[in-house]
């Protein structure tokens, strides 16, 4: 195996399993975001703003691993 070829393979790795966390967390959160407004719909707006802050802080990981992924391939 040549350097190239580990090069892509780390660079697939790296997002591969860097995306598996934060899409299960964000369907985690869109879950209990939807369990809780079942049980209180009137704090709607509460729950949105936080399901938005936290769906974004969970996406963040996810660009990271992109970010190394790219840096893995093209350094």
């Amino acid at each position: 195996m040549d350097a190239e070829a580990a090069k892509l393979i780390g660079a697939a790795l790296a997002i591969g399993i860097g995306a598996i966390g934060p899409g299960i967390g964000i369907g985690i959160i869109g879950g209990k975001a939807m369990e809780s407004l079942g049980r209180n719909p009137e704090a709607e707006s509460s729950i949105r703003t936080n399901m938005i802050l936290a769906i974004a802080l969970t996406e963040g990981i996810a660009i990271f691993a992109l970010v190394i992924s790219l840096i893995i391939k093209f350094v």
